[in-house]
């Protein structure tokens, strides 16, 4: 599939899904919300002023952050329209939202504190760009976190990614691939980032966090 297929076919998922994926009836997407917590607290390890929350949904996590942290200003973009709209009839000040592109971030360099993205870069078909242009709009010694599927063995995300995807591909699925420690490790050093944090947690999550150096190598 070319990038134009993965993404359109995600587009077309997660319109379908807009108006169900908060509620009780939002079936295989009820599992983000077990990366909310985990989310919430690697975040209150470290102050924030600007956060950008990288394929956003109808955005339940910043709804949570906003909650939490009123006071700070928070961005999500998401390749889906529908997803936005939903999100922005919200209505949460202080929250700007934009339909855009994770593999080409609409915003200047040096912009957000943080940058979360939970269930979404297994979407992205060119994936070192998302992380090269998260690096761009980080500001030095600010932090990418992320949760994702992962499999411990290789031989199994191997099948995810060569057997169950194109089948997944089928019924309308957009998912690209799944990653390993090492598949993280090489995308954070090739973007310029340092990844700090790997972990394989439950319900086959992987938990990453990876910072901006204060001072870029030359």
């Amino acid at each position: 599939m070319t990038s134009k297929e993965y993404k359109d076919l995600s587009v077309k998922e997660f319109t379908k899904a807009a108006a169900i994926y908060e509620t009780d009836h939002a079936g295989v997407y009820n599992m983000c919300k077990k990366d909310y917590p985990d989310v919430l607290a690697e975040l209150e390890k470290e102050p924030f002023t600007d956060l950008l929350d990288c394929g956003c949904g109808t955005a339940p996590m910043l709804t949570l952050l906003h909650e939490k942290y009123p006071e700070k200003h928070y961005t999500g973009i998401d390749l889906t329209p529908k997803m936005i709209e939903a999100a922005k009839a919200k209505n949460m000040e202080g929250v700007e939202l934009v339909v855009g592109d994770c593999e080409n971030l609409p915003f200047a360099e040096n912009s957000f504190d943080a940058v979360i993205c939970c269930q979404s870069f297994h979407h992205y078909p060119n994936v070192q760009d998302f992380f090269d242009s998260v690096c761009r709009v980080l500001r030095p010694g600010g932090r990418l976190v992320l949760r994702d599927m992962t499999m411990k063995s290789g031989a199994v995300r191997w099948f995810c990614n060569h057997i169950e995807m194109p089948l997944a591909h089928l019924v309308g699925h957009g998912d690209v691939r799944i990653y390993g420690r090492e598949d993280v490790r090489r995308l954070c050093r090739n973007a310029g980032l340092h990844l700090e944090v790997f972990e394989k947690r439950d319900f086959c999550r992987l938990h990453a966090v990876a910072r901006k150096p204060e001072k870029r190598r030359r």
